[in-house]
């Protein structure tokens, strides 16, 4: 049974589906989203289709260059630092205030977690584990911020980030610092010393932007375009 089959509104079914596809890569940049065969490949309407389109363009995802075509929005290293400027100023605040607030409880088990993570690297199921653990974090730290203009300006920057942050999905030791690196956050959260919170988070962004840069000069010297969909 389909997800619109089960109640989920046409539109938001076809965002859905669209921006994980965008996200995941399947959808690569420049790729044209013609809306009769994407309604139809999606089994929705071209209105709740018109719909998910509108939602994409104002993501930042998708651009319309004619009234009648739609594409994947491109994303080159000049983006991805003007992405991570921003993530930058966002996470660092956002860090500093969690440790000063009353939520912070958690983080300290969040911390143990992601040092147990270290050792299940090997495997794709203890990755998945790993990143999944990543996401709860990030839903512990806009809890506790408790700020809903600055956890909207996370998302925003969050959906554009799932395009470009695995890069450290092929570099193990990559892979292992970051666990660390959020490791080290979280402590200083739970913590309460928002000081170290906030540099770690630092450090831990110029670490991440620095390898999905480095990932990105080979393909760029072999002509192939800068979408990605690894994560850091």
């Amino acid at each position: 049974m389909s997800i619109v089959a089960e109640g989920m509104r046409a539109g938001e079914f076809a965002y859905r589906a669209l921006l994980d596809e965008i996200q995941s890569g399947s959808l690569a940049a420049g790729t044209v989203l013609a809306e009769v065969e994407q309604a139809e490949r999606l089994g929705v309407s071209r209105t709740p289709l018109r719909e998910a389109l509108r939602r994409l363009a104002a993501d930042g995802l998708v651009a319309q260059v004619s009234p009648r075509v739609t594409v994947v929005s491109a994303i080159d290293a000049d983006d991805i630092r003007d992405l991570f400027a921003l993530r930058r100023a966002l996470e660092e605040t956002a860090a500093r205030s969690a440790a000063a607030s009353g939520g912070r409880d958690g983080f300290l088990d969040l911390a143990g977690r992601f040092a147990a993570a270290t050792d299940e690297l090997d495997d794709e199921d203890g990755r998945e584990r790993y990143y999944a653990l990543i996401r709860q974090f990030d839903a512990a730290l806009d809890a506790a911020v408790d700020n809903d203009y600055l956890t909207a300006a996370l998302r925003t920057v969050r959906t554009h980030l799932v395009r470009v942050r695995r890069m450290a999905r092929d570099k193990p030791q990559r892979l292992t610092a970051s666990v660390n690196e959020h490791r080290l956050i979280a402590e200083a959260i739970g913590l309460g010393d928002g000081e170290l919170a906030a540099h770690a988070t630092h450090v831990h962004l110029h670490n991440a932007l620095a390898s999905i840069l480095a990932s990105l000069e080979p393909a760029a010297g072999d002509g192939a375009n800068t979408d990605t969909k690894e994560r850091a």
